[in-house]
């Protein structure tokens, strides 16, 4: 049988010149890859880097579990600060180790990227850059960039190039993201640094207030987790959470059992600006849009959706039925999923 020269030249081609493609979700506090329409790598934002040699140690989980805990030789760092990169060397640097994790699972070696990348609406064209430059360096050679809000509802599984206005609250680790969206664009929009990361904020804050104790990050976050409200009452309460650490003022070890309530309390002045920012957007709405919007429903993602409350809060103070998406921590990846399958056809992707 005569071998055909075209299909060993085909097969050739694309086991030593081929492109690979990967969506990111850039999170200010986990950061996510999807290739082959799979999620296969979700890790923290962080990187822990030496201090002589700038040498990258670790990235993503290895590095969290790292922080607080650093020697003087050894710095971790969040490379994204409220939804925007604030250290250029440390996020290309996070953005080629979470690359190699995909590589090491599935490439001989690396291949060109071809990458979307998730990027909040309010970043300004330095921030974009910034994405774009970091991205090119740490592998990419064709990068798209789509804003989150946008990722969001295509993650949702809505149709956002009909002529039809859909509204997505986005609550991140670093930013809210809030959009009306129709015929495939943002029509208005509102970015504000206040999200995820604020009411860790709030709580450590309020423990060393009220309680005199001593609480780091990953405690104030998984007190936000436990016991975290947005509301003062519920109907299914969850048990109080006990948190141990130092008093303030001796050093001591002591033990607080946090309430639900306290907590709704203690993060009620960033909640309050949540709802602001929505209402400043919906002013902002055409009145045909509006009316789509009430009858649809205003869609929560982000990890901000999963604060127990939060949505009947926004529901019963805005007066519009606000849905939880179905996975909504993982929505703006999959909709920058979705967002690379279609280059092609989506002309709102930014080059």
């Amino acid at each position: 049988m005569t071998k055909n020269p075209s299909n060993k030249k085909s097969w050739f081609s694309r086991l030593f010149s081929f492109t690979q493609e990967i969506a990111m979700d850039l999170g200010t506090a986990n950061s996510i890859i999807i290739h082959n329409d799979k999620i296969v790598v979700d890790e923290p934002s962080v990187v822990a880097i030496e201090n002589k040699t700038d040498r990258l140690r670790a990235v993503g989980t290895e590095a969290h579990m790292m922080e607080g805990k650093e020697p003087p030789g050894l710095r971790t760092v969040r490379p994204l600060r409220d939804g925007v990169i604030a250290d250029f060397q440390a996020a290309e640097a996070m953005i080629r180790g979470m690359v190699k994790m995909v590589g090491s699972k599935r490439w001989k070696f690396t291949p060109s990227l071809r990458m979307v990348v998730c990027i909040p609406s309010g970043s300004t064209e330095v921030e974009i850059r910034a994405v774009r430059d970091s991205s090119e360096h740490a592998g990419g050679r064709d990068v798209y960039m789509i804003y989150e809000p946008m990722a969001a509802a295509l993650g949702i599984g809505l149709d956002v190039v009909a002529p039809e206005g859909n509204m997505i609250v986005d609550i991140g680790g670093g930013s809210t993201e809030i959009a009306v969206i129709s015929l495939g664009g943002i029509v208005s929009n509102k970015s504000i640094r206040v999200a995820g990361n604020a009411l860790t904020e709030d709580i450590k804050e309020y423990m060393l207030r009220e309680h005199n104790l001593k609480v780091g990050t990953t405690m104030a976050e998984q007190i936000k987790i436990n016991v975290g409200s947005a509301l003062t009452k519920l109907d299914d309460e969850p048990e109080p959470f006990i948190v141990t650490g130092p008093n303030r003022m001796s050093a001591l070890p002591m033990q607080v059992a946090v309430t639900y309530d306290e907590i709704s309390r203690c993060i009620e002045n960033t909640i309050s600006k949540m709802e602001d920012a929505v209402l400043e957007a919906l002013a902002q709405t055409p009145p045909e849009l509006y009316a789509d919007i009430v009858r649809n429903g205003i869609y929560l993602a982000g990890g901000g959706a999963l604060l127990r409350g939060l949505s009947k809060r926004f529901t019963d103070k805005i007066g519009i039925q606000f849905k939880i998406a179905d996975d909504p921590l993982h929505a703006v990846a999959l909709g920058t999923g979705v967002a690379l399958k279609n280059i092609g056809s989506f002309n709102f992707l930014i080059r």
